[in-house]
């Protein structure tokens, strides 16, 4: 057994460390949505009739990241500090969310009133929970887009990070972890060769720009969503009592295999689903599964997946 990982107190030069490593990942994020090439596509119509067109990069950032991380464990680097200091980063995370939170309620809100957009529902707990501002831009770049780089990416690497973690550990890498770093990185790269689809749903669409989605991106999605790996990081492994040694049983081949294929199928009602509605909304008389799509009025979808049933993304 080499080194356990735990997850390690929370002190102040932790913390000081870990809000530069951040402060240093959205730095290169937010510059790689300013000139990394991507795909130019128009946005859907905003309530006042306006369509924003978007440069999507996440394809180019996610791929860009997978080669930094890569050299940075083949030049015999770690990613387990991630996990050793998993509340570092957890504070960090949440006292960024706060502070961009509240640089969006000033500037949203001197911008409204210079505009004279202000209306008797601008309370201003509203304004810090749902935003003062729908497509928020800086630089050229859109806020509530761009803030899905840091959120999944960070997922990604949260999660990679356990490979390092079980290494170090256990001395190898068990069958269920490279498993489950398959799962999550085809969950995200089908997110970025289709990152158009996310121009149209409710979030880019209606939703302003405030405390739920920054938090929601920054903190909910990279910290929760990769929870479970703690759980295959152990899984399978054991220790001899009399070496001490570790000693790894695989799984029955069947279980594998029926794991696999519950995440495939799981993964295309998924993004399939998703990609249904994207494309009803882009073109009502599209085809789905071969057939002319069936509506309620016109409106709401009811064939493929959502003639199934509602919600099943």
């Amino acid at each position: 057994r080499v080194e356990e990982c735990t997850i390690g107190p929370l002190t102040g030069p932790l913390v000081l460390r870990a809000a530069l490593v951040v402060l240093g990942f959205f730095v290169v994020l937010f510059v790689g949505a300013m000139v990394l090439p991507g795909p130019k596509r128009e946005g859907f119509p905003q309530p006042n009739g306006d369509r924003k067109t978007y440069r999507l990069t996440g394809l180019a950032s996610f791929l860009a990241t997978n080669a930094a991380a890569g050299i940075w464990l083949a030049t015999g680097h770690s990613l387990s500090e991630l996990l050793k200091h998993f509340w570092s980063y957890f504070v960090v995370a949440n006292v960024v969310a706060l502070l961009i939170t509240a640089w969006l309620l000033v500037v949203g809100r001197r911008r409204r009133a210079a505009s004279n957009a202000t209306t008797e529902d601008d309370a201003w707990w509203k304004d810090v929970w749902f935003g003062p501002e729908l497509n928020p831009t800086l630089f050229g770049v859109d806020l509530k887009m761009f803030m899905y780089q840091p959120s999944l990416i960070g997922l990604w690497l949260m999660n990679f990070a356990f490979v390092s973690a079980q290494l170090e550990t256990y001395g190898a890498v068990s069958l269920q972890m490279w498993i489950y770093q398959a799962f999550v990185w085809a969950y995200l790269f089908t997110h970025y060769v289709r990152e158009d689809f996310m121009l149209s749903t409710w979030d880019i669409i209606a939703e302003r720009f405030g405390f739920m989605l920054v938090w929601g991106d920054l903190v909910y999605v990279p910290f929760l969503y990769s929870l479970c790996g703690w759980w295959v990081l152990d899984a399978g492994w054991t220790f001899d009592p009399d070496t001490w040694t570790a000693v790894y049983e695989t799984p029955p081949v069947y279980a594998l295999v029926a794991l696999v294929a519950f995440h495939l199928l799981s993964h295309w009602v998924f993004r399939g689903s998703n990609w249904q509605k994207d494309r009803f909304k882009r073109d009502p008389s599209a085809p789905i599964w071969g057939k002319p799509p069936e509506t309620l009025n016109g409106r709401l979808l009811i064939s493929g997946f959502w003639g199934i049933g509602r919600k099943i993304n």
